[in-house]
């Protein structure tokens, strides 16, 4: 299903609408860029495998706000979540080049499906537009007036993800569209007859995701922080990667690494 400009517009509104929720209390804002590597766990490459969960890489940047309460006055019970917490709202892009890994497509692996799967490539692009709730162990007050000190903290929330998947194919008359050139079990069975048609489907499409992360920021100065953040993002769609074939093998979800690094601004 393609991204349309009412899904969108829904999605804001449900962002803006938990945001004026909390329009009612004394709250700073915090604005900032993050960027770094991604690793994008798929149907291509071998479950397990160490060059598949290392090998199909990418990048990712984003622009971050975040909902600063620490300043709000101290009322009970939420005195507490004041000092620990912050909402975070995200839109973000990532992107990642695919290719097939393990011992069935080693290079040295001889014979017709080994050529078909090292022939096989594709590309991730995702759109991100989603909410996190950043939970600090550690007083937020504390931290906001010690320069060049740390504060970990760990996060979790809920994304709204357009993709759109490329897929490619050397094999033969590199035509994506032709079933044949890929994978041989993947579309037919031992006896030759149709098993699935639609495997490979490089649509654009939308999913939700869970996200969850952890990291820490470190003060630069009263006004700014670094951020680094290794992210864990599982997306409710098996086509983000543009592959979704119906092998035992085939047992989750696309889901997605994200090692970032973010320069934060604080705004009174």
């Amino acid at each position: 299903m393609a991204l349309s400009l009412k899904q969108l517009s829904i999605v804001s509104v449900f962002i803006m609408g938990i945001s004026s929720g909390f329009a009612q209390i004394r709250f700073s804002n915090e604005l900032g860029i993050i960027v770094g590597p991604v690793a994008f766990q798929s149907d291509f490459g071998e479950r397990r495998d160490f060059e598949s969960s290392t090998g199909n890489t990418g990048f990712g940047i984003g622009i971050v706000h975040f909902m600063n309460f620490e300043d709000t006055p101290g009322y009970k019970p939420f005195a507490y979540f004041n000092d620990h917490f912050k909402l975070r709202s995200e839109l973000s892009y990532n992107t990642a080049k695919l290719k097939h890994f393990g011992k069935w497509a080693d290079p040295a692996r001889p014979g017709v499906n080994a050529d078909k799967l090292r022939a096989h490539t594709g590309e991730t692009q995702n759109f991100d537009i989603g909410v996190q709730l950043d939970y600090f162990p550690f007083s937020l007050r504390e931290f906001s007036y010690a320069t060049n000190s740390f504060t970990p903290f760990v996060s979790f929330g809920v994304h709204f993800t357009a993709y759109n998947p490329k897929v490619y194919t050397t094999y033969n008359d590199g035509n994506p569209k032709n079933l044949d050139n890929f994978y041989g079990p993947w579309h037919r069975y031992s006896d030759g007859t149709i098993r699935d048609t639609e495997f490979v489907n490089a649509e654009k499409g939308t999913t939700f995701s869970l996200v969850g992360s952890i990291g820490t920021r470190y003060k630069v100065s009263y006004y700014s922080d670094l951020m680094l953040d290794l992210r864990w993002q599982h997306y409710f769609s098996d086509d983000v990667d543009g592959l979704n074939h119906k092998l035992p093998s085939n047992k989750s979800n696309d889901y997605m690494l994200w090692l970032n690094i973010g320069y934060i601004h604080y705004f009174d």
